[in-house]
């Protein structure tokens, strides 16, 4: 009777299991890794784009660390990497590109994406048109992922200081609230929240401040910029009495593009990213990089400029930076779930 019941018990357990409650590894490798399996006629082109510089560095580093193995050493040792871009050129099996992306096909989490072209040149021509947006589509994973880490770690004092707003944001419990308070600049209000990190040799600082809106030329580079410039003034100095930080424009001008939300979309969700570098004027020399989201809160009529930026002298910067950027992507306005 026993044995009856444990092979009922196995079958039952078989036949739960299908594709979507699979029981899968954790995936290998660091973030912003990428594994390309593509043949030597198209490999250079492909990691050129994939690893392009990131803009918006002290130092140069690449958006992702990209490796490359042929289609006939892919094997199963492999398929565990966190991002993976299959290229598959075959004249007998295609007509056309095509390109499908999927998440979590043989490790978790994992990002992965098939082309599929009947020639090289075919390949090169959609790769040549497309390959920014793929580099993008990897990013923008990560960002997620990691996003999905910080739900559950937050500091209490922070994010109350946010919910007064009725703002939501996860701010990992290393930061510590610094400042909350509420600036006149130019005869306008800007209400400021502060939080750092400043443990160990890196110096990590999240900020979101929020002013009237007047107008849609507010979400300019320029305008962003401007705002910025001004409110860091006032906050941020160094050792040396009369420094303040301000934006560098010569070395590394700073540029903004518009953004959605990520995976989990929101309604009405409008963005504008900005990257760049900050410096020290009238003091000593020092800079870093930093990344903001700014967007409008069409409740109370406000712009919120979410901010995050960083000082580690001789240090790598990317994956920092870019763990801030997601804490970024999780503010919420009063309208939205």
């Amino acid at each position: 009777m026993k044995k009856i019941i444990f092979y009922a018990l196995c079958a039952a357990v078989l036949a739960g299991c299908n594709l979507d409650n699979r029981f899968l590894t954790s995936t290998s490798g660091s973030i912003y890794e990428c594994l390309v399996i593509c043949e030597d006629n198209v490999k250079e082109e492909v990691k050129d784009t994939l690893g392009a510089y990131m803009y918006g560095l002290p130092q140069s580093e690449h958006t992702l660390t990209v490796s490359s193995v042929k289609p006939d050493l892919f094997k199963d040792h492999l398929k565990a990497g966190r991002n993976i871009l299959q290229i598959d050129i075959n004249p007998n099996a295609y007509t056309r590109v095509k390109a499908a992306t999927s998440l979590d096909v043989w490790a978790k989490p994992q990002a992965y994406m098939r082309i599929n072209a009947p020639s090289t040149p075919a390949f090169l021509e959609y790769w040549r048109q497309h390959g920014a947006e793929i580099r993008e589509w990897f990013v923008r994973e990560e960002l997620a992922r990691q996003l999905n880490l910080y739900k559950g770690s937050k500091n209490e004092q922070a994010v109350a200081a946010l919910k007064r707003s009725k703002y939501k944001m996860f701010i990992p419990e290393e930061y510590l609230l610094i400042k909350d308070s509420t600036l006149v600049l130019n005869k306008r209000k800007v209400n400021v929240v502060w939080c750092c990190d400043n443990k160990g040799p890196m110096r990590k600082d999240i900020m979101v401040y929020t002013y009237p809106y007047t107008a849609q030329s507010q979400f300019s580079n320029d305008s962003i910029i401007a705002m910025r410039d001004r409110v860091v003034k006032e906050l941020v100095s160094a050792q040396v009495e009369g420094s303040y930080m301000a934006t560098e424009v010569k070395f590394e001008p700073p540029v903004s593009r518009s953004v959605t939300a990520l995976r989990d979309t929101v309604g009405g969700f409008y963005g504008i990213e900005t990257r760049g570098l900050w410096k020290i004027k009238d003091g000593e020399a020092m800079g870093g990089p930093f990344v903001s989201l700014t967007r409008l809160d069409q409740v109370n009529g406000l712009v919120v400029h979410a901010e995050a930026f960083i000082h580690a002298p001789n240090q790598k910067k990317r994956n920092t930076l870019r763990k801030m950027e997601a804490i970024l992507y999780s503010l919420r306005m009063p309208n939205e779930k």
